[in-house]
């Protein structure tokens, strides 16, 4: 192969990931993180001490455990109350409810 042709390889390469984190960036830009409304396992990142990141929450409704969810609708998403009957709702900052033991 000619380093003409590596070249544009490369090129190539580079162009294709720039364009695929563009679209990333963008897709993300409409979200935000919203704590509290994901289900244990199914949260996207931060699930407090002695966790990782992705799928790492333990509890339903894990107050400290974020995912994605559309911008400005967090605190409309609807949730179970919790035991005591009090209203659950989705938080834009971390919550102290629903920790693991």
């Amino acid at each position: 192969m000619s380093n003409t042709m590596k070249t544009l390889a490369v090129a190539g390469a580079v162009a294709a990931a720039l364009t695929a984190h563009t679209t990333t960036t963008a897709q993300a830009a409409g979200k935000e993180k919203c704590y509290g409304v994901s289900l244990a396992g199914a949260n996207d990142c931060a699930a407090g001490p002695g966790t990782t990141c992705a799928g790492t929450s333990t509890v339903d409704y894990q107050g400290n455990a974020w995912t994605l969810v559309d911008a400005g609708t967090c605190t409309e998403i609807e949730l179970p109350a919790m035991a005591d009957g009090t209203a659950r709702e989705g938080s834009l900052e971390e919550l102290g409810r629903d920790l693991p033991a």
